[in-house]
């Protein structure tokens, strides 16, 4: 195999392994900015706050994001943002 082939190949395989990594952080949503993350739980999500009361089980969170002057608590209740 010549060598121009040789350095194709692992260029191909740098880029896959590149776009695999970004898929990944962008499934996870890693960089995300929201205060809350969407959780699939069956045929439905749940949305649950970064700061979760871990005792508190995801499906008692709510089923619908909220809205831009509300937010979800910690036990996963909507109460209006504090201004």
């Amino acid at each position: 195999m010549s060598l121009i082939r040789m350095k194709n190949k692992y260029i191909v395989y740098i880029v896959i392994a590149i776009i695999l990594a970004i898929a990944t952080v962008d499934a996870l949503d890693l960089f995300t900015n929201k205060p809350y993350l969407m959780i699939p739980h069956g045929s439905h999500n749940h949305y649950v706050p970064h700061d979760r009361d871990e005792s508190i089980p995801v499906h008692n969170f709510p089923m619908e994001a909220p809205k831009e002057n509300e937010m979800i608590t910690p036990t996963g209740k909507i109460v209006k943002k504090m201004k």
